[in-house]
């Protein structure tokens, strides 16, 4: 007597059994997505326009009053964010340190006289630290590496 097989084409996805785990396998994998696409504009559209001096940014800083140093400075720390971004165990720190990075960017841009700027920086400051919040296992996993 043979046995009879159902195709897998007859399950509805009403009937069908969702394995445990995977809404969190979904939510890790547009995480990533989002970090992929956060580090690409950190890296390629803020940090390397402030280190080849595109004329926007040596203005803004100019206005600062810091120095080009600083640029340079904010400059490597974006770029050094955004590579952090795609590195798992990096993770968590770099978003922690871009949160910072952004807190300082609304500040600056409220300070110099641009607050309809401000929202955009912002709005990435709660999205690094939702990212942050996201892989805080990956901060304690390397704070116990550098404890060692």
């Amino acid at each position: 007597m043979a046995a009879t097989r159902t195709p897998a084409t007859a399950q509805t996805p009403a009937t069908a059994q969702t394995p445990a785990g995977s809404g969190v396998r979904w939510r890790s994998r547009a995480l990533w997505a989002v970090q992929i696409l956060l580090a690409v504009f950190m890296v390629v559209a803020s940090g390397l326009p402030k280190l080849f001096g595109e004329h926007t940014a040596v203005q803004v800083f100019e206005d600062i009053g810091w120095g080009q140093w600083f640029r340079y400075f904010t400059g490597a720390v974006e770029i050094a964010g955004g590579l952090g971004l795609l590195i798992p165990r990096l993770s968590a720190a770099a978003a922690t340190g871009l949160v910072g990075v952004m807190i300082g960017a609304v500040i600056t841009n409220i300070g110099l006289g641009s607050p309809e700027v401000a929202p955009f920086p912002a709005l990435l400051g709660v999205v690094f630290a939702v990212i942050a919040w996201n892989r805080r296992e990956k901060a304690r996993g390397l704070l116990d590496l550098l404890r060692r």
